[in-house]
């Protein structure tokens, strides 16, 4: 098995003032779009593609905003609540991008939060899309936390206190594991997340700033011609779910759905090994 260097090419996409860096792994005829989860980078998230994958795709494997080497919206460290990623400014982003690198056709691949981007970019470009393999996708359905958070200006203040004051949420958090109401995994992930103010900001700028990207998931897939969704879940993923991406997992077809003996972290490398059979 061809294995290639996990740094690979990395470049910068600057289109009018937004700067978003990628890493491009293996050398493979066909293109592979890769959209990262929270708190990780395209190489971090994608390391398990490149090795598996990388004789049959080219990878381009993003920085999303506030992560890795991609810079704030603005290619800055500047950020308002009204500074935000939109679907048209997504898709003028990746629109350039196609153009830049003389890409006709690609195929996508998410995971977690990369699932925002990976749908709005199959919104834009299903007639340029083959496949997309989502895995535990972000964006399928929104959780209320999330929509208290990020969608209301006395919420979002509040959001950012919690965030920067994150021992009260950790407090609160053990409760709820005591009650059986969340599991410890959770709260591992919420430690880890909120435990570097790096971290606290990265999450509270990608909440806010990605708040726009919603989808009638249903209406995409209606539209959709020839392209193929696989969806990938795990069996015990504490953070998402099967039920929380019912919307999407009911519209598919048998053979396009695999609910996987893994959890949240290890999600990504099980699913590039079952991709790699079906390419």
């Amino acid at each position: 098995m061809l294995k290639f260097p996990v740094s690979g090419i990395e470049e910068t996409l600057m289109s009018d003032i937004k700067i978003l860096h990628y890493h491009k792994l293996g050398h493979g005829p066909k293109i592979l779009l890769a959209f990262h989860g929270i708190g990780q980078t395209g190489l971090s998230c994608f390391e398990s593609f490149s090795q598996l994958l990388g004789d049959h795709y080219t990878i381009y494997a993003f920085d999303l905003f506030f992560h890795g080497q991609s810079k704030g919206i603005h290619g800055n460290g500047d950020f308002s609540d009204q500074d935000i990623i939109t679907k048209i400014s997504w898709k003028k982003l990746i629109s350039d991008f196609l153009e830049e690198n003389k890409i006709a056709r690609f195929d996508i691949a998410a995971f977690s939060m990369g699932g925002r981007f990976a749908l709005a970019t199959l919104e834009a470009f299903s007639e340029k899309t083959d496949n997309a393999f989502l895995i535990a996708p972000d964006g399928v359905s929104e959780h209320p936390v999330y929509t208290l958070a990020s969608r209301f200006r006395p919420t979002r203040k509040l959001f950012h206190w919690v965030i920067q004051n994150p021992d009260i949420l950790i407090k609160s958090a053990n409760l709820f594991e005591k009650l059986g109401l969340i599991h410890k995994s959770l709260i591992r992930f919420t430690q880890f997340m909120l435990s570097d103010p790096k971290r606290q900001e990265t999450i509270y700028r990608s909440w806010l700033a990605f708040r726009m990207l919603k989808f009638d998931v249903p209406m995409i897939y209606k539209k959709l011609n020839s392209t193929k969704i696989y969806l990938f879940i795990g069996k015990h993923d504490k953070l998402l779910k099967a039920k929380d991406v019912k919307k999407l997992s009911a519209l598919l077809p048998e053979e396009q759905y695999f609910l996987l003996a893994a959890g949240h972290g290890n999600l990504v490398e099980k699913a590039s090994g079952i991709i790699k059979d079906l390419i």
